[in-house]
């Protein structure tokens, strides 16, 4: 074993797992209310926010692998809060979108999500909740400039 590396102090480690506890926290409640997983909530969420869309732009806004989408869109489906629409120029291409009831169900879960956000803002204090969103912030431009970077070098040395 390497005694210079602490996984536990490894950033990235510690990021996803805050972001797991913080996740595991408010997946309960959901759970617990309307037995929903966390894909079908990441899904119902995707569509509530964005409106109609596929299933693969529900995976790439949410991060997730097409079989969970899949699996989380039968879910939805099968409890009457997602329906399925054939596109008319790709048979192949299905578009989702949520029923009124699914509607129904998005606002609620946005009041839970919006009471569970105020919870953890409590928790943090503002001073936590500044820095918190401040550190954040900066992780993302950071990563996002790295990334834009990243592509634009290996762009130039594809040529």
């Amino acid at each position: 074993m390497d005694g210079d590396f602490h996984l536990e102090a490894f950033m990235p480690y510690r990021l996803n797992r805050a972001a797991e506890l913080v996740s595991i926290r408010f997946a309960a409640q959901y759970k617990a209310r309307y037995d929903m997983t966390r894909p079908e909530w990441r899904t119902l969420a995707a569509l509530g926010s964005y409106g109609r869309m596929t299933a693969t732009a529900v995976g790439a806004n949410s991060s997730m692998h097409k079989t969970k989408v899949s699996r989380a869109v039968k879910g939805l489906e099968d409890r009457r809060w997602l329906r399925r629409t054939e596109d008319l120029d790709d048979r192949r291409v299905e578009h989702l979108e949520l029923t009124p009831a699914g509607l129904r169900i998005f606002r609620e879960m946005v009041e839970m999500a919006q009471s569970y956000e105020r919870e953890l803002s409590g928790l943090l204090g503002a001073a936590g909740l500044k820095q918190l969103e401040a550190g954040m912030a900066a992780i993302e431009r950071a990563m996002v400039t790295a990334i834009d970077v990243r592509e634009t070098s290996s762009k130039g040395a594809d040529r």
